[in-house]
């Protein structure tokens, strides 16, 4: 019986082996997620690790969102929602409209997702067909590109840099064949932001050509000198999608929102009844109360831009001539050519010698990304400041500085 029992395992095992598989699943892994596994890796053994590589708050939900969770988690069995999400976080994601750039919203026109992936994967399925070309910036978030993969879609990347701020060229959209435009302002990893006359020209590019136009304006609240500009100040020809994960300090509840046109509604909600369901009912409660902790909300972004003004100058000082200056996010993207041309290997050099985890631009640019490194500053001001001493004697070890 026994040899039989093995039989059979090795047999079931080999079929495992065997099992086909699709092309579109062979996507890249997320690197910034494999580093802070090293890193977790690394604290288990002991190790102290300053945690710049992932592009989260270091700060929890609001303290509004949990009480007003906990009050509401005591009468309220938490069951399924509609698709669409509760009526009472879509309205007051209208308000937050009306609040933040003057722009009158029908609630109605607001779906409540699980986080901003769920959005960009029903934005896709809702407005593109197999083969279909999308154009995104380059150097940009990682999962755009996977997913777009992954939906058997074609990516047109817009090289840029800081000639044009980051930013993809309106002359050069002009110029393209796409059907689709992927726009992040600000961006990741750069904190780069459109100006209302380039993302005008823009918006007026791709409603002549018919290019489906979707921004991506999940750091939007975390601005410095000047505040983004929504899409939805321009057209109401396009989908936007946000999320709870950045200013609201809210990534592990996966909460997020798209607002999408009137038409198109039911379209969206019929494709999110059939994949997700509903965004967790739990999550849509406590953001429903984190609108209620703007007071601690702002508090956050004020350490973000002291973290910023540190981070700069110790680079800076560390020997990185060439960083792109955020206008928003809470990431730096600096150039590593001069110290090395495999951002993954110094990537990682940094983490084994000087106890700091960064993220490789080879994450955001196959192309360019080999001599550059993404720091994210949305940890405390102490962590920081810890960072970059740790950096400097590192760069100093190496006859860098």
């Amino acid at each position: 019986m026994l040899r039989i029992n093995k039989g059979i395992k090795r047999l079931a095992n080999y079929f495992a082996q065997k099992m086909r598989s699709s092309n579109r699943g062979n996507v890249d892994p997320f690197i910034v997620m494999d580093i802070m596994e090293k890193a977790r890796e690394a604290s288990s053994l002991g190790k102290d690790i300053v945690h710049m590589e992932v592009g989260q708050p270091g700060t929890p939900a609001p303290k509004a969102a949990l009480d007003f969770l906990e009050k509401t988690m005591r009468k309220d069995a938490m069951g399924y929602t509609v698709a669409l999400g509760l009526p009472q976080l879509r309205k007051k994601i209208a308000g937050l409209y009306s609040e933040w750039y003057n722009v009158d919203i029908d609630w109605n026109r607001i779906i409540i997702t699980p986080g901003s992936s769920s959005a960009f994967l029903l934005a896709f399925i809702s407005l593109f067909d197999v083969g279909d070309v999308i154009g995104l910036g380059n150097p940009g978030y990682p999962s755009y590109r996977q997913i777009i993969k992954a939906l058997d879609l074609v990516p047109n990347f817009f090289q840029t840099d800081k000639s044009s701020n980051f930013q993809p060229k309106p002359e050069d959209i002009y110029k393209s064949d796409i059907l689709g435009l992927l726009i992040a302002s600000p961006a990741n990893p750069t904190g780069s932001m459109l100006d209302y006359k380039t993302f005008d020209d823009i918006v007026r590019i791709s409603s002549e050509k018919n290019i489906a136009l979707i921004s991506d304006e999940i750091y939007h609240g975390i601005e410095y000198e000047k505040k983004a500009v929504s899409a939805l100040e321009i057209t109401n020809s396009c989908y936007v999608i946000n999320s709870f994960s950045k200013y609201f300090s809210m990534t592990g509840w996966r909460i997020g929102w798209m607002v999408v046109p009137e038409s198109h509604i039911r379209r969206i909600e019929r494709i999110a009844q059939n994949l997700f369901i509903c965004a967790p009912h739990v999550s849509q409660i406590a953001a429903i109360g984190a609108f209620d902790g703007e007071s601690e909300l702002q508090k956050n972004l004020s350490v973000y831009k002291e973290n910023r003004d540190v981070l700069i100058k110790g680079l800076s000082e560390s020997g990185f001539k060439d960083i792109a200056h955020p206008d928003g996010a809470f990431y730096i993207y600096a150039d590593i050519g001069l110290f090395s041309k495999d951002s993954l290997s110094f990537a990682n050099e940094i983490l084994e010698e000087a106890g700091v985890a960064v993220t490789p631009g080879i994450d955001f640019d196959p192309i360019n990304g080999k001599t550059k490194l993404r720091f994210s500053y949305a940890r405390t001001t102490n962590e920081i400041k810890d960072g970059v001493t740790r950096i400097k004697s590192f760069m100093q070890k190496r006859n860098f500085i």
